[in-house]
């Protein structure tokens, strides 16, 4: 009796794996492009279109400005106050893990800032230095 050879042969694996390649790089290539489109869409629908300013006039060119710059005024004033929810939620956010934790017993160690020995004899030294400086100056002017 003959064997029967399997359904996946490597060949027919080969093919299959080079098909799902080809469909995951069309896939790919669509998704970047959608990502693209929109990209441009929100860009226009936040700045709006492009003004004529080679064709304006001085009026013109005030008008434009007045329009770019009421823009500006209104998105940092509304960038202000998403700064401020934001802070303030993190406070809440940090409120809520500190009762968490109470409630828990457990308590988060804070971390520490790592200090340099060497740090505050080199401020001793310049203290020195600047004392040394001083007295340097004062001999100078009387002599």
């Amino acid at each position: 009796m003959a064997k029967k050879k399997g359904f996946m042969t490597p060949e027919r694996k080969k093919k299959l794996r080079t098909l799902l390649r080809k469909k995951a790089a069309e896939e790919l290539k669509k998704e970047q492009e959608r990502k693209a489109e929109e990209r441009l869409r929100v860009i226009a629908e936040r700045c709006g279109t492009k003004a004529d300013f080679e064709n304006a006039n001085v009026d013109d060119l005030k008008k434009i400005c007045q329009q770019y710059f009421d823009k500006w005024y209104g998105l940092e004033g509304e960038m202000f106050f998403l700064q401020r929810e934001v802070i303030l939620r993190d406070l809440q956010i940090n409120e809520l893990t500190i009762s968490v934790s109470d409630m828990k017993g457990k308590f988060i160690k804070p971390t520490l800032k790592k200090v340099s020995k060497y740090e505050n004899k080199f401020a001793k030294l310049q203290e020195k230095a600047a004392k040394f400086a001083f007295a340097n100056q004062l001999k100078q002017s009387k002599g």
